[in-house]
């Protein structure tokens, strides 16, 4: 089992036009802005998912915070045991609920954040503990923010443990009696010393990500044998969610990854929240011995400064619209050159105009495979 240290969980980028936090805290072993190997991703996610589950075993329900820790959450929960009800916040207008509990993220570039309370108060029912799911804590106060939110609607949870959990912790004492009075309790895989991070970006010359002009280009269509993607939107068993991720991955591999040769320079890519289901798929083509050198990582909300100095982590990036809304802008970093990319989403907006989109932002080669899955079932292919 790797040791993890901020050596190996942390980098730190400038936020674009961000006045609230000038900075940003990158994880390059968390597979959303910058590429790196499934495994070691799923590795570090499952060794926080193992400590949580050495101290709360008993616990049934793990919720996980979009967009950054949707594939953290749903690592975490799997660890925890196959009946862990898995469930993750959205800025998404879908899945339909009947009842939405809404709660700010404030330091954030898009603060609103709901969670689906349909299932709440039978999964409370069958728990002793909730743990909640973040990639950083930095000083508590959206998780704060959630937990009044819930204990008002759902007076059960104050007679259960509630942990907040994450990869990276740097919540100050002061702000730790704070969590422990309205009854949180904190774990981590990662304790950051305080540090003042602003300072380390103020004087870094940092530019926008630009726009791309989409391609156009013909596709063609194919149905996978497995089912539509399970959504944790509104929650599921864990084992559900990460059983559909895996299906998916076996019907993929054999119908269309015939024509990929041994060696090949591969990417699987998620789209904002969707990312375990990427994840899943690369470690599956990961393991497969066929000497593919896999990265993942997903586009994004967050607008990151584009920085050539040594050490910083966002060297490139690109906007392009959102697999979910066309008119909401997102971002690609980092991208690279690869013989087969794999986009993987959850949208339920059919076609291929983002995928076009999200190709002008690559420096494909020219006989480069690109496959597009939507949904689970639908396949688009050049």
């Amino acid at each position: 089992m790797p040791s993890y240290t901020s050596q190996n969980t942390l980098r730190i980028a400038k936020r674009f036009q961000n006045l609230k936090r000038p900075y940003l805290l990158v994880n390059p072993l968390q597979a959303k802005h910058i590429p790196v190997q499934p495994l070691a991703a799923l590795d570090m996610m499952g060794a926080l998912g193992d400590l949580l589950a050495r101290k709360y075993p008993r616990a049934k329900l793990v919720i996980g915070f979009a967009e950054t820790a949707t594939a953290i959450g749903a690592a975490v929960a799997s660890r925890i045991a196959p009946d862990c009800v898995y469930i993750h916040t959205t800025r998404e207008a879908f899945p339909p609920a009947a009842h939405w509990i809404e709660f700010l993220e404030e330091h954030s570039h898009a603060v609103e954040q709901k969670l689906s309370g349909d299932g709440l108060t039978e999964w409370l029912s069958r728990t002793d503990s909730v743990i909640l799911v973040d990639d950083e804590i930095s000083t508590g106060k959206t998780l704060m923010n959630m937990v009044r939110e819930l204990k008002e609607q759902y007076p059960a949870l104050s007679e259960k443990k509630i942990v907040a959990a994450s990869v990276l912790n740097r919540v100050s004492p002061e702000n730790e009696m704070r969590m422990e009075q309205e009854g949180i309790q904190s774990e981590w895989l990662v304790k950051l010393p305080e540090e003042d991070y602003a300072s380390r970006v103020e004087n870094l010359e940092i530019h926008e990500a630009g726009r791309v002009s989409p391609r156009t280009l013909s596709f063609h269509h194919t149905e996978l044998p497995c089912g539509m993607l399970k959504d944790p939107r509104l929650g599921l068993l864990v084992s559900d969610y990460a059983g559909s991720c895996a299906d998916l991955a076996e019907a993929f591999i054999p119908q269309m990854m015939h024509e990929i040769k041994p060696g090949s320079r591969i990417l699987v890519l998620g789209t904002e929240e969707c990312m375990y289901p990427a994840l899943v798929l690369g470690a599956t083509l990961e393991r497969m011995g066929s000497d593919y050198c896999v990265r993942c990582h997903a586009t994004t909300r967050s607008p990151i400064g584009i920085c050539a100095e040594a050490g910083y982590p966002i060297f490139s990036g690109s906007k392009i619209p959102s697999f979910y809304e066309k008119n909401r802008t997102t971002y690609i970093y980092d991208a690279d050159t690869y013989d087969a990319m794999i986009v993987v989403s959850d949208t339920p907006v059919k076609g291929t105009e983002a995928l076009c989109n999200l190709m002008a932002a690559f420096p494909l080669r020219e006989d480069a495979r690109v496959f597009y899955v939507q949904g689970g079932q639908d396949v688009w292919y050049l």
